[in-house]
């Protein structure tokens, strides 16, 4: 079974992950931002969610991991919890 390790950043409003991912694609710090903005409890670990399998998560969000490039950050990509700003950081 494919298992994959990613963070995220869960926010309500795309407009808000929106400008999240610009502050992301200027240098921000991933873990720093995840820390102050997701309203995910993974927040508590720069919005790791560790390793998971394939098939775990919600469609949208599975597709995005173990379809999308590695250590490049997708999104916003929307899910019944929100919006994600997701990236990839090993799949095997």
């Amino acid at each position: 079974m494919p298992r994959a390790c990613a963070r995220h950043i869960l926010v309500k409003t795309k407009e808000q992950a929106e400008k999240l991912k610009q502050q992301l694609d200027n240098g921000a710090d991933f873990g720093k931002l995840a820390q102050k903005h997701s309203t995910c409890p993974s927040r508590k670990n720069a919005g790791s969610l560790g390793e998971f399998n394939k098939g775990e998560m919600v469609k949208a969000f599975d597709d995005a991991v173990f379809k999308g490039p590695l250590l490049k950050v997708q999104g916003p990509v929307k899910t019944k919890f929100g919006y994600h700003l997701i990236e990839t950081i090993y799949r095997h």
